[in-house]
């Protein structure tokens, strides 16, 4: 009798085959695409001396999520400080297992992740806090904004600089999706839908890895704050000073990474940005 392949072993060898070649990690794709913890460290630690004329020591991530930006502090100096706050216990975990985990052991002393929510105080006490990726933009009204910074501005040191990063243009309030490939993967920027009543917002971003694209990965429900509007607050909860940093341009139009102190901008399709609080 012939020798014949088992039916139940070719399903089972298909099945695998298929889920390994959709398989992916979010959080390192996210990473790749949107974030460069090194040059950002590098960029606070010169805004804070460029404004306060010495060196910082103590930094706190709110909204951490995976608190690459907590790990790569400590790792820029032995003598920093970090603390990563947030709620959302999936991310954490992830840092802890890959960011927190190559750390060495006078890393990890310095490193402190909570769970807590930036609203409530007391906060740890820094030199530095920073709000990236936008995700101050999930407080949807003018009320829970101001709650956040006036709890930011009482948590920080005398010295101490709140910043936050922040992007708008024309192009950000039309259904649109941006497609970056990279290497080994595709990454894209959806922009569903915009209110411009309310100012709401809401975007996704997919993958496409080994052909096969994973649709709304991370979602975010965000109202667009304006650069003016998030001065403002930041003035009215008691910070003294605020400074916009802008994004340079290449010659092709895009953005170059290079970020100048400003008081004028340039009318643009897209332009991400930073605002520096000083206390």
């Amino acid at each position: 009798m012939p020798l014949t392949k088992s039916p139940t072993r070719n399903k089972a060898r298909r099945i695998a085959k298929k889920t390994q070649a959709i398989s992916f990690d979010k959080y390192d794709l996210y990473e790749k695409s949107v974030q460069s913890p090194r040059s950002d460290i590098e960029f606070y630690v010169q805004t804070y001396k460029e404004l306060k004329k010495k060196k910082p020591k103590f930094f706190r991530e709110d909204f951490c999520g995976t608190f690459s930006l907590s790990a790569e502090w400590v790792k820029f100096n032995s003598g920093h400080v970090a603390y990563g706050l947030d709620i959302d216990p999936e991310p954490m975990d992830y840092g802890r297992q890959y960011f927190e985990s190559r750390l060495n052991a006078d890393q990890k002393k310095r490193l402190h992740i909570k769970d807590h929510n930036v609203l409530v105080g007391p906060l740890p006490s820094v030199d530095v806090a920073v709000a990236m990726n936008f995700s101050y933009f999930c407080f949807k009204t003018r009320p829970l904004l101001k709650q956040y910074f006036q709890n930011v501005y009482n948590s920080i040191r005398k010295d101490g600089l709140f910043i936050v990063d922040i992007f708008g243009g024309s192009q950000c309030y039309d259904t649109i999706e941006d497609v970056h490939k990279k290497k080994k993967f595709t990454y894209y920027w959806d922009q569903v839908s915009f209110d411009p009543i309310s100012n709401f917002a809401l975007f996704y971003i997919h993958f496409r890895v080994n052909g096969k694209k994973v649709t709304k990965v991370f979602k975010y429900d965000w109202r667009m704050w304006s650069i003016p509007e998030v001065r403002e607050l930041m003035e009215e909860v008691g910070f003294k000073k605020t400074h916009v940093y802008w994004e340079g341009t290449t010659r092709k139009g895009e953005g170059d990474g290079k970020f100048k102190r400003t008081e004028k901008g340039e009318s643009c399709l897209s332009w991400i940005a930073y605002i520096a609080a000083e206390k």
